[in-house]
């Protein structure tokens, strides 16, 4: 077996490709640059770049990319790929979803896949815990202060550890071809309390300032594409005081606990500090 991990510099390629070669599986790291050492060329949006890649492989991990996915098909299928496991999102089963962009090009690669007579795993995730990043990172290191709108809003982040764990499981045992599993985090919590999760991490109290939705547009704008920041605004409007979506789907496949936000938050310690 040779798995090909597409993005594996990435937040959660990374990790797919750590948890592969764990498990003993030959793994192909890409990149779109492919200048790091140990890493192919290979971008999914470049078809005249997915053969050498693919090149031998049985198995890859890929990410959403709809304007490319027949290219890849075709390069996967020339080169004797059977199984693919993709990171999709759990957008595709949020009611709207063919209203939502999101939701529309991720279920495009799905379509793309399930047509394609390879075989075929999709990991659908809710909100990353890493989204944070881009909320609060910056204005926590450099104000020592979170602004936002909807503090009482509830989320149940996930960790790409386990996003990761996900696809390592359904590319190293068997039983997982044709499945969708649609993740979320072990546990609900206001924005508020992500908050006090990432002061502990690091430290210190993080005073969170509530801004009008106007005012929550023009900040996210800074670090979001337009599409991004009314989809936050949406789910962040109407998530007040209703508890977010959580699923034991990690333990059951993978054997183990599924990481809290709170972990997420340790891991992340130097994200959040000066």
């Amino acid at each position: 077996m040779v798995a090909v991990v597409f993005g594996a510099r990435g937040s959660v390629g990374r990790h797919v490709a750590a948890g592969l070669a764990e498990a003993g599986v030959p793994v192909r790291r890409t990149s779109r640059s492919g200048s790091a050492e140990g890493f192919v060329a290979a971008d999914l949006e470049r078809p005249e770049t997915l053969p050498a890649a693919l090149e031998g492989a049985d198995r890859a991990f890929i990410y959403a990319k709809p304007d490319g996915i027949d290219g890849f098909v075709a390069a996967a299928r020339g080169a004797g790929v059977r199984h693919v496991v993709l990171l999709s999102s759990g957008a595709v089963v949020n009611p709207g979803a063919e209203r939502n962009p999101i939701a529309v090009s991720h279920r495009t690669v799905e379509t793309a896949l399930e047509e394609s007579g390879l075989e075929w795993t999709f990991i659908r995730p809710g909100m990353f815990a890493t989204n944070t990043l881009w909320w609060w990172a910056r204005s926590i290191r450099d104000e020592g202060r979170v602004r936002m709108p909807y503090p009482e809003a509830q989320t149940a982040p996930i960790h790409e550890k386990d996003m990761a764990a996900l696809a390592v499981t359904a590319i190293t045992r068997p039983g997982h071809a044709g499945q969708a599993y649609t993740i979320y985090g072990p546990e609900s919590l206001t924005q508020r309390e992500l908050v006090k999760h990432l002061g502990n991490a690091i430290g210190r109290d993080i005073p969170v300032e509530e801004l009008t939705p106007d005012q929550a547009r023009v900040e996210l704008a800074r670090t979001m594409p337009p599409i991004g920041v009314e989809t936050m605004m949406r789910v962040w409007s109407s998530s007040v005081g209703v508890p977010a979506r959580t699923s034991a789907i990690v333990p059951e496949l993978t054997g183990r606990p599924a990481h809290t936000f709170a972990q997420w938050a340790r891991d992340h310690v130097s994200d959040f500090s000066r």
